[in-house]
Order: structure tokens, then C-alpha cells, then sequence
């Protein structure tokens, strides 16, 4: 037997998915693949936001402490949303893989939770 006659080594990262269980339906994965690159726009569309409020306030001359908190939330935000994609799309391809039911977000409650606060401030700070 050759080298050429073996299965060739899986070096897909992290090893911490893809050295388990089997390998899951292609569509499933290409679905939770979808999922995380919306989460990504969405982490890039918060981080725009934020840098878009911060060059608002200065080109109005009126750069305020309230903008410089909303600018540096929607920031953390995407940051949060990025960080967080990857983290659910390693446990949702992992549960896959190892035929488990897939767990639930902690993303989706925690930055609705910011946004409201977000809006509610912002919406006060307006009137």
C-alpha cells in the first residue's frame, strides 16, 4: 500500500469539530455556514454603525459623551456578534457531526437585550 492508496488526513481547523463524530449532510453544514456569514454582516453593519455615529457627531461639531457611549456600544456589538458567530457556528457543526439536537443561541437574547436598551436611550436622548 502506497501513500497515494490512503484516505488523505483531514486538516480542517478547528480540530476541536471537524475530529469528531461523522460527517453531517453538506446542506446542514452549508445552512449553518449561511447563518454564520449573516451573523458576520450583521457584526460588520453594527461596527459601521457605530463608526457612522462618531463621524456624524464630530462633522456636526456637537461630539457628546452620549455619542461617544452609543458609538462605542455598537461597536461592542459587532464585536460581540462576530466573536459569538463563530463560537454557535463550532457548536451548531459539532452537534451536527455528533447527531445531537442543536443547543440553543445565547447570541440572540443578549444583543436584543443591548439594542432595546440601546433604542429606549437613544429614543430619550432624541426628544
Amino acid at each position: 500500500m502506497t501513500d497515494a492508496d490512503l484516505p488523505p488526513r483531514d486538516r480542517r481547523w478547528p480540530r476541536s469539530v471537524f475530529a469528531v463524530g461523522r460527517e453531517p449532510d453538506a446542506r446542514f453544514t452549508f445552512a449553518n455556514e449561511r447563518t454564520f456569514l449573516a451573523w458576520v454582516r450583521t457584526a460588520l453593519a453594527f461596527v459601521a454603525g457605530g463608526v457612522a455615529l462618531t463621524a456624524y457627531a464630530q462633522l456636526t461639531g456637537r461630539p457628546s459623551a452620549a455619542a461617544l457611549v452609543g458609538s462605542l456600544l455598537l461597536i461592542a456589538c459587532g464585536v460581540v456578534s462576530a466573536v459569538g458567530s463563530f463560537v454557535t457556528w463550532m457548536r451548531y457543526e459539532r452537534a451536527l457531526r455528533l447527531g445531537r439536537p442543536l443547543p440553543s443561541s445565547k447570541l440572540i437574547p443578549a444583543l436584543t437585550a443591548v439594542l432595546v436598551v440601546f433604542a429606549v436611550v437613544a429614543t430619550l436622548l432624541a426628544l
